[in-house]
C-alpha cells in the first residue's frame, strides 16, 4: 500500500501532480489530486456513467472543507488560479499523510480528521466520510461547501451553460441541471457517543447559499492545449458539529438515485455495505492470487486491476463484463480488453469474470471481427481494427490453459470457425490472406488498423497498410490455437495446422538481414518494406505460438533492449530513427504526432519479459523493478498509459490504463508461479 507523508502532500507543487482515481464497477469514477486542486476536466467526485459503461457525466466537481477548533479557523482544500499560482493552497498544510485508498489525514493543532472517498458497487454513488480520531480541547465545527456541473466528462461549463435549481429533500437536496436529469447531495452524522437530540438534529444541517465560482485554472489541460478555465457552481454547505472525544462519522453522499429515509439507515449510509459485492471480490481474489506479494501489495495490485472490470449491456438487454481500457477518458475497446484479459482477471484469480468477457465480446462479432470502439454515447459500434479479433483467441487460449474449460470453447467455437472464414475470404478494410504466401494482409488508404492507430484528419501518422509483423504473427498464433481448440473438441484441426505451416513458411519474408532484426510492415502499397525498428517485432517473438525462429529471437530481443527498453516499457520507435521524438507534449496535434514515434508504452513491457524469460534470461523479473516504482507515480496505486522516451520517461497519457496494469499483473504471476497465462 502506497502512503505520502508531509514531505509529498505539504507541497502543492507535488501534491497537485499526483492522482487518485475510485471506481463503481459501471464506468463511473472519482478522481482528483491528492492537494485537492481540480488539474483535469476529469477531476471530481461523482463521474457517473448512465449509459454504462459509457455516457459519463461529471456532476459533482469538489467539496471544499473549512473546520473551526479551538478558536482558529482551518481550510482543508486547495485551488489554482493561474499557472504557478499556489496562493490558494493552505490545505496543503494541513495534510498530514495520504494513502493510494483515496484516504487523507488532515492535522490541525491538536486534533485530526481522516477523509475518504469511496464509490458504491455498481452504482452511480459516492461517499466522502470524515472521521475525527484525535480531538481533545474543544468541539470541532466542519464546513463543506458542495460545487456541482452537469456536462460530459469530456467537456467544459461556463456560467453561462447551464441553469440549476435546488430543492431541499430530508438530510440534503435534489439538484436539478437544466441540461440532464438531477442528481442529489446528502450529509448525515453517525455520532459514535449518543449526544443530546437537539445536538444530534443539528448535525445534518444544509445551508442553501448559490454562487457561481468562476475561473478555476486546470494545468494539464493547459498542457494538452486545451481550454484551462471552468466554472463552477457552488450550492451551498453541510454544516456538522463534532463534540469533544465523539469519534463518529460524517457522510456525504452524491448519487443520481433519490436516498429514503430506510436508505439512509441501511445501505447509502453504509459504504462497507453498500460496496459488499466489490470488496468480498477483492478479498477473495487477494487470498487466492499472487501468493508470492506481501498482502498490502496484493491487495493494491488486484484493486489497481479490479478498477477496469465494469459491466455493460448486451444487445439481447442482458449484462456482461467488458474492461474500460483507461481512465480518465477511454471507454471499452476490443483490442485493450483481450490484451488485459489475462492480467485483470486470470493473474489475479478471478476466471468467472474472463468467461463473461469472452461471452459478451462473441455477441458483437461481425463480419468476422470484433469491435475495436463503443463511443461514449452507446450506440454505434466499431470495427476498424484488424488485432482485436486476433488477439480473442489468445485471449481464449490463456482461459483455457488456465481453467480447462472446454464448455466455453465449445460453445465459441462456431464463431472462431466464422472468424476464421473471414479472414481467409476477405471482410472490412481489405483484411484479407494473401493466397501467394498465406498471410495476412489488412488496410485501406486514410484508415489505420493496428493499435499504432493515430490518424489525424485525413494523415494516417504510422501507415502500416499491407502486411505487419505482429499481425501475421497474431494470425499464426490464432491458427494454431483454433487447432488445439478443434483437437480438444474432437473437430477437425489438420486445416487449421496446415493453414498455420503456410504462415510460418512465408512469415520468413520478414526478417531483415540488413538491421539483423524483423521488418516491421511488408508489401506496402508503396512496394517498400518497412525495416523500423519498433517493438511490434518483440509482440511477434513473445506469443505463444510464435512463428520466430528462436536464433531470430535472440536478436529481435538484443536490438530491443539496446533501442527500446527503458524502465517503464518499450519505445515505440529507435531513437536512431530521424523520426524519434523523445517527450510527449503540446497540443492535441503535437501530441497525436509524436504517440508512435517513441513514446514508451508500458504494456509492452509485458511483451518483453515474456521474450526474455521464453529464451531463458533468468534475471526476467528484473526487467519489472522500474515499473513498480510506477505505482507511487502520477496516479497512485495504479499505472499510466505512456511515458515520455527520454529519460526520466515521465508518466503520460491516461492516468490509469488497463493493458499496462494487466501485462505487469500478467508475466508478475506467470514469473513468480509459472502457471501459463
Amino acid at each position: 500500500m502506497t502512503n505520502f507523508g508531509r514531505d509529498v502532500c505539504g507541497d502543492p507543487r507535488i501534491a497537485f501532480e499526483k492522482e487518485w482515481l475510485v471506481t463503481n464497477g459501471l464506468g463511473g469514477y472519482a478522481m482528483g489530486t491528492i492537494g485537492g486542486a481540480l488539474t483535469r476536466r476529469y477531476h471530481g467526485l461523482l463521474i457517473a456513467a448512465l449509459k454504462p459503461p459509457v455516457g459519463r457525466s461529471l456532476l459533482v466537481s469538489k467539496v471544499e472543507e473549512t473546520v473551526e477548533y479551538d478558536g482558529q479557523t482551518y481550510k482543508l482544500y486547495c485551488n489554482q488560479r493561474a499557472k504557478e499560482d499556489y496562493s490558494d493552497a493552505e490545505g496543503c498544510k494541513h495534510i498530514e499523510g495520504f494513502s493510494t485508498s483515496a484516504e487523507w489525514t488532515y492535522r490541525f493543532a491538536d486534533a485530526a480528521l481522516i477523509k475518504s472517498v469511496r464509490m458504491a458497487h455498481e452504482e452511480n454513488t459516492t461517499f466522502v466520510t470524515y472521521s475525527v480520531y484525535l480531538q481533545r480541547q474543544a468541539p470541532i465545527a466542519l464546513t463543506v461547501d458542495v460545487w456541482v456541473t452537469s456536462r460530459d466528462h469530456h467537456g467544459d461549463m461556463k456560467q453561462s451553460d447551464v441553469i440549476f435549481a435546488v430543492e431541499p429533500v430530508p438530510n440534503g437536496v435534489k439538484i436539478i441541471p437544466s441540461n440532464g436529469e438531477p442528481y442529489y447531495a446528502f450529509g448525515f452524522y453517525d455520532p459514535f457517543s449518543n449526544p443530546e437530540p437537539s445536538i444530534k438534529e443539528s448535525q445534518s444541517e444544509f445551508t442553501f447559499d448559490p454562487a457561481w465560482v468562476t475561473g478555476i485554472y486546470r494545468m494539464e489541460e493547459a498542457r494538452r492545449g486545451f481550454e484551462p478555465l471552468e466554472d463552477h457552481y457552488r450550492i451551498g454547505w453541510f454544516k456538522f458539529r463534532i463534540l469533544p472525544n465523539d469519534f463518529g462519522n460524517v457522510r456525504l453522499v452524491f448519487s443520481t438515485n433519490p436516498v429514503t429515509a430506510a436508505d439512509a439507515e441501511s445501505r447509502i449510509l453504509n459504504p462497507a455495505a453498500a460496496g459488499d459485492a466489490r470488496w468480498e471480490a477483492r478479498r477473495r481474489a487477494v487470498e487466492i492470487a499472487l501468493e508470492y506479494e506481501s498482502i498490502e501489495d496484493r491487495q493494491m495490485l488486484v484493486a489497481a486491476a479490479d478498477q477496469f472490470i465494469v459491466k455493460r449491456k448486451l444487445p439481447e438487454g442482458d449484462e456482461g463484463y467488458t474492461i474500460v481500457a483507461g481512465y480518465p477518458w477511454f471507454s471499452d475497446w476490443g483490442r485493450d480488453t483481450m490484451i488485459a484479459l489475462p492480467g485483470l482477471t486470470l493473474a489475479t484469480g478471478r476466471p468467472e469474470i474472463a468467461r463473461s468477457i469472452l461471452l459478451t465480446f462473441a455477441r458483437y462479432v461481425d463480419q468476422g471481427m470484433l469491435p475495436n470502439t463503443f463511443p461514449e454515447a452507446g450506440e454505434t459500434v466499431m470495427y476498424n481494427t484488424v488485432d482485436a479479433t486476433l488477439w480473442y483467441f489468445d485471449a481464449i487460449r490463456a482461459y483455457l490453459a488456465h481453467t480447462r474449460d472446454l464448455d466455453l470453447v465449445r460453445e465459441l467455437f462456431p464463431v472462431l470457425e466464422s472468424i476464421i472464414d473471414w479472414h481467409v475470404k476477405g471482410t472490412r478494410y481489405s483484411i484479407h490472406v494473401d493466397p501467394a504466401d498465406g498471410l495476412l494482409y489488412a488496410g485501406e488508404d486514410g484508415v489505420q488498423l493496428t493499435w499504432m492507430d493515430v490518424k489525424i484528419g485525413d494523415w494516417v501518422v504510422t501507415p502500416r497498410t499491407g502486411k505487419a509483423v505482429e499481425i501475421n504473427a497474431l494470425w499464426h498464433n490464432a491458427l494454431w490455437c483454433m487447432a488445439e481448440f478443434a483437437r480438444l473438441i474432437g473437430k477437425p484441426f489438420d486445416q487449421y495446422e496446415a493453414m498455420a505451416a503456410r504462415v510460418q513458411e512465408g512469415f520468413a519474408r520478414f526478417w531483415c538481414d540488413e538491421t539483423q532484426y524483423l521488418y516491421d510492415v511488408i508489401d506496402t502499397p508503396e512496394g517498400v518494406d518497412d525495416a523500423s525498428i519498433r517493438p511490434n517485432a518483440v509482440i511477434a517473438a513473445s506469443l505463444h505460438y510464435s512463428p520466430v525462429t528462436r536464433e531470430q529471437a535472440w536478436a529481435v530481443f538484443n536490438v530491443a533492449a539496446r533501442k527500446l527498453y527503458t524502465s517503464h516499457g518499450l519505445r515505440s520507435l529507435s531513437p536512431d530513427d530521424p523520426r524519434y521524438v523523445g517527450e510527449f507534449e503540446g497540443d492535441p496535434v503535437q501530441r497525436d504526432s509524436s504517440y508512435h514515434q517513441g513514446t514508451v508504452w508500458g504494456w509492452l513491457l509485458g511483451r518483453f519479459v515474456e521474450l526474455a524469460d521464453r529464451l531463458g534470461d533468468r534475471t526476467a523479473d528484473q526487467y519489472l523493478d522500474g515499473m513498480r516504482c510506477q505505482f507511487s507515480g502520477k496516479c497512485v496505486g495504479t499505472l499510466s498509459e505512456i511515458f515520455d522516451g527520454d529519460p526520466p520517461h515521465a508518466p503520460k497519457g491516461a492516468s490509469a490504463q488497463a493493458w499496462t496494469v494487466a501485462e505487469y499483473l500478467r508475466v508478475l504471476a506467470k514469473l513468480n508461479s509459472q502457471r501459463v497465462i
